[in-house]
């Protein structure tokens, strides 16, 4: 391989169907979205082929309240000093709890099966917090949001647990 003119890679070899050309146009292709466009193609959307990212953040403290800014698209968010997990999630916001309802142990985010799980015990909690396996017998407590122009704000004194409250659990969340 070599640089052209153009600052583009060429390939020194003269045959049309050179190996290295070939390779660039994959690469070429990955770069520039194309596996975007094969999934459009096969109708399948990449929200739900890829992952959701992970973040940390810190909430600005105001007393017991914090404020996160809304994420621009869907994405998991951890804040470790506030103990809250906020979540951006097909049109909804929410914040949960960091600690699994089951034994107070910390829940994790598996990307790759997009959702949450249990560290001790392997819970497994859609995005949501819904409940969907192992040993806890509730939902991922949910923090009660309220929209604050482009934030959320929660009182970390205020918590919904889903087999106390449903209807309170169910509404514990903002449209966005």
């Amino acid at each position: 391989m070599s640089t052209g003119k153009d600052g583009r890679e060429e390939c020194a070899c003269a045959e049309e169907d050179c190996h290295e050309s070939a390779a660039w146009d994959r690469r070429r292709f990955l770069q520039t979205g194309g596996l975007g466009v094969t999934l459009a193609m096969l109708g399948l959307s990449s929200a739900r082929v890829s992952a959701l990212p992970i973040t940390e953040l810190q909430g600005a403290a105001n007393a017991s309240e914090r404020r996160y800014p809304i994420p621009a698209a869907d994405s998991v968010n951890i804040d470790r000093s506030a103990q809250t997990i906020v979540v951006r999630a097909d049109g909804h916001m929410y914040v949960f709890a960091l600690s699994c309802p089951h034994q107070n142990n910390a829940v994790k985010w598996v990307a790759k099966d997009h959702r949450f799980q249990c560290t001790k015990h392997d819970s497994q909690y859609r995005v949501d917090g819904l409940h969907t396996s192992g040993r806890a017998t509730r939902n991922m407590d949910r923090y009660v949001p309220r929209r604050d122009g482009d934030a959320i704000m929660i009182d970390l004194r205020q918590w919904v647990q889903s087999d106390k409250d449903p209807a309170a659990w169910s509404a514990a969340t903002v449209v966005v």
